[in-house]
Parts: C-alpha cells; sequence; structure tokens
C-alpha cells in the first residue's frame, strides 16, 4: 500500500510540475461545458426577412408588423424596384415576403388574398422551421381580422429556394468536407512542429544558417499541398459519389478554399511552435480546430442564436467563412457578390496565425 501511495504522490508531483498538462486538464473540461451550455441551441430566431410590400395599405403594414412581433423573424424591407431574389441570392436574408398589390382591396371585398413567402431551403431543417413559423404567423393574423371565420382571409404560399426538395446531404455534405479541413491539416502542421521541439531535433535548425520565417514558410507550403490533395479527394466524393454539382462560377470556391487551407495549416503551425509537447498540441489542435469548428461555425447550431460574446469568438474561427462559400457553391451560386468577405477574412486570419508563429520562433531562436 506504501508502495502505491508513493507512486499516486510521484504522479500528482509530475503532474502539478509540468503546467501546460495541469491547465489543459482542469480547464479544457470547463470550456467545453461552457460552449456546449451556451452554444448548443436547435431554436429558430432573428431570421432575417426581406419584405417587398407592392400594397402600401395598412393592412399589409398590419401584417409585416405581425411578422416582426414574432421572435423567429426580423424585418428588413426593400425598394419596390429589387428583386427579393436578389437578397437571397447575396445572402442577405434567408426568407422573403411579397405582398402583392391589392392585399387589403381583396381582403375587403371577402375575395381572400395569397401571398408569397420564398424561403432559403439550403438548410432544409431551417427551412421547415420558417415555414412552419410563417404558417403560424398568418393563422394568427387571419383568427385577428376575421374572428371565427372557417377560410383563411390569407393564403401564404410558400416556395422553398435553392434546395427544393430539402435534400440534407445538399447541405450537410459540403459543411463535412468543410469540417474535415478544419481537423486535419492544422493537426498534422501542429504534430510537425511540436515532435521536432519534444525530440529536440529543432537545435539543428537554430545552429543553420535557415530564419525563422523561411522555417515557417517551408512548413506551411508543404503542409499546404497536403490539404489541398485532402480537400480534392473530398471533392471527388461529393461530386461523383454522392453526385451534387456546383452552382454558378467555381472560382469563389476555389479562391476561398487556398486561404482556407493556408489559414489552417497557418493555425496548426502557431499552435506546433508555441506546444513543444506532441500530446498537448494534439489536445489544441482538437480544441481550436474541431471543437471550436463544431460549435461555433454554424456547422449544426445558428450563429444568431449564440451569446454575444461566442459571436464574437466565432469571427476568429476559419470554417465560420469558409462554410458560407462552400455551401453557396453546392447550393445557392451567388458568386463573389455574396462571398468576397470570406476570403478576404480567411487571409487576415493567415497573416494572423503565421505572424504569431514566427514571434514564437524567432524569440525560441533568439534564446537558443
Amino acid at each position: 500500500m506504501k508502495r502505491v501511495l508513493a507512486q499516486v504522490k510521484k504522479e500528482l508531483t509530475q503532474l502539478c510540475r509540468d503546467k501546460l498538462t495541469l491547465t489543459l486538464a482542469l480547464v479544457l473540461p470547463v470550456i467545453l461545458l461552457l460552449l456546449l451550455s451556451n452554444a448548443t441551441s436547435l431554436t429558430v430566431k432573428n431570421i432575417p426577412v426581406a419584405v417587398q410590400d407592392l400594397d402600401k395599405t395598412p393592412l399589409s403594414r398590419q401584417y409585416i408588423e405581425a411578422v416582426a412581433g414574432s421572435l423567429s423573424f426580423i424585418v428588413a424591407d426593400l425598394p419596390p424596384d429589387t428583386p427579393p431574389v436578389r437578397a437571397l441570392d447575396r445572402n442577405i436574408a434567408r426568407a422573403a415576403l411579397i405582398i402583392p398589390p391589392h392585399f387589403e382591396r381583396d381582403l375587403k371585398r371577402g375575395h381572400g388574398a395569397d401571398l408569397q413567402w420564398l424561403i432559403d431551403g439550403t438548410d432544409a431543417n431551417t427551412a421547415n422551421v420558417m415555414r412552419g413559423k410563417a404558417s403560424a404567423v398568418t393563422q394568427s393574423f387571419n383568427a385577428m381580422i376575421q374572428p371565427g371565420a372557417p377560410v383563411m382571409a390569407i393564403r401564404p404560399q410558400i416556395r422553398y429556394w435553392f434546395n427544393p426538395g430539402r435534400e440534407d446531404l445538399k447541405y450537410f455534405g459540403p459543411g463535412v468536407l468543410a469540417f474535415g479541413m478544419a481537423l486535419f491539416p492544422p493537426l498534422l502542421a501542429a504534430l510537425a512542429l511540436s515532435r521536432e521541439g519534444e525530440l529536440k531535433t529543432i537545435l539543428q535548425v537554430y545552429v543553420s544558417s535557415i530564419t525563422a520565417f523561411e522555417y515557417l514558410l517551408g512548413k506551411v507550403i508543404a503542409y499546404t499541398l497536403v490539404a489541398w490533395a485532402e480537400w480534392t479527394a473530398g471533392m471527388i466524393i461529393l461530386l461523383f459519389g454522392f453526385h451534387l454539382s456546383l452552382a454558378g462560377n467555381p472560382m469563389p470556391l476555389l479562391v476561398t478554399t487556398f486561404f482556407y487551407l493556408l489559414c489552417n495549416v497557418c493555425f496548426g503551425t502557431m499552435l506546433g511552435a508555441a506546444i513543444p509537447n506532441q500530446a498537448a498540441a494534439i489536445q489544441a489542435a482538437q480544441l481550436g480546430g474541431f471543437l471550436t469548428s463544431f460549435l461555433l461555425a454554424g456547422y449544426i447550431f445558428p450563429i444568431e442564436n449564440m451569446p454575444i460574446f461566442l459571436r464574437f469568438l466565432s469571427y476568429f474561427v476559419p470554417m465560420r467563412y469558409y462554410l458560407e462559400v462552400i455551401r453557396d457553391a453546392f447550393l445557392r451560386g451567388g458568386g463573389w457578390l455574396a462571398v468576397w468577405p470570406a476570403p478576404v477574412a480567411l487571409a487576415l486570419l493567415s497573416g494572423l496565425f503565421f505572424f504569431n508563429a514566427w514571434r514564437v520562433m524567432k524569440d525560441m531562436q533568439v534564446k537558443a
């Protein structure tokens, strides 16, 4: 029994001396609990709806106010000459409401009135929820203007845009590829650098003539090429294995993919440069690449439903930007006008991650 207690004491002493492992052991479960409890929400709210009111009457405005009063929708007016489809194409709104001319006149004459809802069907689950919410708002408004009427005065005509068949594979398939690229390239890059730090082979770099910038750039280029090979294999499976097809110009996807893979590799390089321990680097890559991408990128849980602080953190998650582009490429085909902020943000994040890795390596070279 004494030998067992001595072994326990030795292990706890070693753990307390290893500050990084101790921090990961105590802090990582807390971070995971906070992320899961705040980011996981399947409710749908604050959905932007583009409204085109062609009637401009008190009754049409009352219906718009009923839509705006719902917790599920946020109303944005469109100029009369702006087609609502443009708001959907550019990802400005997730739904569009079109109120036709003579809406109030037809209701007052007892003829009934039709209005149109165009719903972004890229996410089949959210589209079904939006359809239900739109129907519920219309039924409530009908009960308010004609209590006890056996026939609905207002008949909503609902159409699904981009994904009329509501196929989940078109939505989640590209997301799985984006998720895989957020996990494996940074993990490989982090292990490549942390292995050299753990085995002390990094000392050979310090005594050589290569600079920290050149050393890191070589790592980034090599593992970006590996990431391109992984992405190409994934695209072949999506296009030929699952029979998906691209919509519109593929150039935004290709350009954004370059910056996305570069950003992920730079992120892994930053982790590997800062953590000269393979086990710790794996845990950091899992937290930074796996958990944040799964919870904060909008892959499953809508970003709009998250607390403000987590929404702010999501701006530093590369998958958030790439997810919009790859889903647009397979479903919407909005082109550069819809996705141009994504490659810009990924390029800035790539520079930030690479600079931090270079700063760490540069300081280590000076110390050596």
